[in-house]
């Protein structure tokens, strides 16, 4: 191998916490822009990285959850191929880029064969202090972004400050085809194209189907607004990809007759190039919430019980939308619809 450094990032997690990770990978491109930098990640999320400019390799493996029992096996053989390539790659340094002891991520990279480790570590987590041999104390009692404590483990490589926005690049055919198939303004429905996806996976995240259509309406009187409804699609009693086309009826029934344009979105790339589309997005905390904000939309989101100082939308206009109770049916329609009216306002006042 020859002597140019090498970083492996390690982030196996959702949507979204590859997606705070691409600061990171900004930062570090521009720090050592001579260096090798790959990516290992799961197959479910490795889409968030198509067309990234700062990586030069991504190495994803299955996670055997998304995997029918019956090719299971094969499956591990495709992960052990994958860490010898890793092996052979001679990795300098692995990062394990996310906050607090990541103990699976730790296991990858020593299967990687990497010769050092950045990583966070935590009193009463178990880990020797060989395990991590470039150890980065980490603060639970410190509210921060986890933007900002995965970029903090750029510290390595001299990274300091704030991260830059997170970011995520379309396919612009796939993005011009979907564009294609937004009907025309019509008379009346000439205002805003506003995006709002209907998917949670935690019950307290949800909102309720009525809701998403009062709100739905009342945007298209108040700001002429045309609705593209995103979800994703399946039955949601799939033990493997649950999805919401029920969901999704109900809400088209009660916005019939309206300007309303249906956007199930059957794969990552899909969903990306479709939240393009949009001017601004109504949605729950998740991955689509982080992808928008990865594309510079601005967002207005429901939180149930998750903690929005952690998990909010980075580095662009949101408004979180979060009741005492932490449940989200409970914020009512007339809150979400005055912060969409204030970011739609925001957002033609800034140049």
């Amino acid at each position: 191998m020859t002597d140019i450094e090498r970083i492996l990032v390690i982030r196996p997690d959702n949507i979204g916490d590859l997606v705070l990770t691409t600061p990171l990978l900004r930062g570090l491109r521009q720090a050592r822009p001579d260096a090798w930098i790959g990516v290992l990640v799961n197959s479910y999320n490795a889409p968030v990285l198509n067309g990234n400019p700062w990586i030069d390799a991504v190495f994803a493996y299955e996670k055997l959850k998304h995997v029918a029992p019956t090719v299971r096996f094969g499956s591990l053989l495709r992960r052990l191929a994958l860490f010898r390539s890793l092996r052979r790659l001679d990795i300098g340094c692995s990062v394990l880029a996310a906050s607090g002891f990541q103990k699976r991520a730790l296991r990858l990279a020593r299967f990687s064969g990497s010769r050092g480790i950045v990583g966070y570590v935590e009193p009463g987590e178990g880990q020797s202090d060989a395990a991590i041999d470039r150890p980065v104390p980490f603060r639970r009692d410190v509210p921060r972004h986890e933007a900002q404590d995965v970029y903090a483990l750029g510290a390595a490589w001299g990274l300091s400050g704030e991260p830059p926005p997170a970011a995520v690049f379309p396919d612009p055919e796939l993005v011009a085809t979907i564009r294609a198939g937004i009907p025309a303004p019509a008379a009346g429905a000439d205002g805003p194209l506003i995006g709002i996806h209907i998917s949670a996976r935690k019950p307290s995240q949800r909102w309720a189907e009525t809701a998403y259509v009062e709100l739905a309406r009342a945007l298209q009187v108040q700001h002429r607004a045309r609705i593209l409804l995103y979800w994703s699609p399946g039955a949601s009693d799939n033990a493997m990809h649950p999805g919401d086309d029920e969901r999704a009826a109900a809400v088209l029934a009660g916005l019939h007759g309206t300007a309303v344009t249906p956007m199930p979105t059957r794969s990552l790339p899909q969903l990306i190039a479709g939240l393009a589309a949009c001017d601004l997005l109504m949605c729950s905390d998740g991955g689509a919430m982080h992808l928008a904000a990865a594309l510079g939309k601005p967002i207005a989101c429901l939180f149930g019980k998750s903690d929005a100082t952690r998990w909010r939308p980075w580095a662009v206009p949101h408004v979180v939308l979060q009741a005492p109770s932490r449940v989200a049916t409970d914020v009512p329609v007339e809150t979400a619809l005055a912060a969409i009216g204030e970011l739609l306002v925001n957002r033609r006042s800034t140049p």
